[in-house]
Order: C-alpha cells, then sequence, then structure tokens
C-alpha cells in the first residue's frame, strides 16, 4: 500500500510553499534550495521529502547531482479541488455586495 502525505498539509507550511515558488521556475539541487533559506539544510530536506512524497516535487538525478521540479499537474488536481469552493465564495460575495448596495441606494 502507497502511503502519502496529505497534501494540504504540505503546503499548510510557508517554508514549503516557498520552495514551491522557487521551483515553478526552475529545477534546483537540494543545496542550492536550502541556500535560499536561513534553516539548516536537514530542515530543507525534510520539507522536499515531505513535498516529494505527496506528489508537489520530482526528482529527477543528473550524474551525481538530484534536481527537484515542481509537478504543475499535482498542483492542478489541488485547483481543481478548490474551484467550487471558490466559485461558491465568489457567489456569496456578489450576493452579499448585491444587498449592500440595495441597501446603500435606499438610504
Amino acid at each position: 500500500m502507497d502511503l502519502r502525505r496529505d497534501v494540504f498539509q504540505a503546503i499548510a507550511d510557508p517554508t514549503r510553499r516557498a520552495i514551491l515558488t522557487l521551483l515553478a521556475a526552475h529545477a534546483m539541487t537540494p543545496g542550492a534550495i536550502a541556500a535560499n533559506f536561513d534553516s539548516s539544510r536537514q530542515t530543507i530536506s525534510k520539507h522536499i521529502q515531505i513535498l516529494t512524497e505527496c506528489g508537489l516535487l520530482k526528482q529527477e538525478q543528473n550524474g551525481r547531482e538530484n534536481y527537484y521540479h515542481f509537478n504543475p499537474k499535482k498542483m492542478k488536481e489541488i485547483a481543481d479541488f478548490i474551484e467550487p469552493f471558490r466559485n461558491m465564495w465568489d457567489d456569496r460575495f456578489n450576493r452579499l455586495e448585491a444587498v449592500m448596495k440595495h441597501y446603500k441606494t435606499k438610504k
């Protein structure tokens, strides 16, 4: 059985979101990723491991170096899951705005 970490817990952490932002531009080695943070390399490696386990990053070996790539397909799955909720809240805010405009014109 392939147990993976929860993707929403993974992206809840600000450091992991920052790693995703870095890797959205181009692939990087763990050392290059860690150089962007004040945390230890071991801490950043743990964050990378979590992101890889939930499928947000893909690892590729090139010679002796490991490179991590952002996985846009997994992020699309997250966006697709969230979209109905975003639509629901947009609709609610639009209705609230209409009520507020109506109330304002009545005064």
